[in-house]
């Protein structure tokens, strides 16, 4: 089993930045590459980036690349995501979760986190 706990969620203004953080438990942490999506009221679930298991490898959704930056501290058990130069748009419930780096891409993955809120005002 795996755990996720994501935090760093909150309330910022259009242009400021956010770090969210995902504490992974359980199995082997570089057994897996780890992803973040995000899921706004109304909408589905959307992959917002992912990283190998090694760390060289990102991946992004056209919409955040320059402005997101995905990196994992394996010492810690932790990924990042940080996200600057936010926009409204970017509101939603953030997930962290954990798989192989295609099953992420496509969405599916075994384990995921509780998800954070990221508010965007503008």
């Amino acid at each position: 089993q795996v755990q996720l706990v994501e935090s760093g969620g909150g309330l910022v203004q259009a242009g400021g930045s956010l770090r969210l953080s995902c504490a992974v438990s359980g199995r082997t942490f570089t057994s897996y590459a780890l992803g973040w999506f995000r899921q706004a009221p109304g909408k589905e679930r959307e992959f917002v980036a992912a990283i190998s298991w090694s760390g060289g490898i990102t991946y992004y959704v056209g919409s955040v690349k320059g402005r997101f930056t995905i990196y994992r501290d394996n010492a810690k058990n932790t990924v990042y995501l940080q996200m600057n130069s936010l926009k409204p748009e970017d509101t939603a419930v953030y997930y962290c979760a954990a798989d192989s780096a295609p099953r992420l891409r496509v969405g599916v993955a075994n384990y995921w986190g509780q998800g954070t809120q990221v508010t965007v005002s503008s």
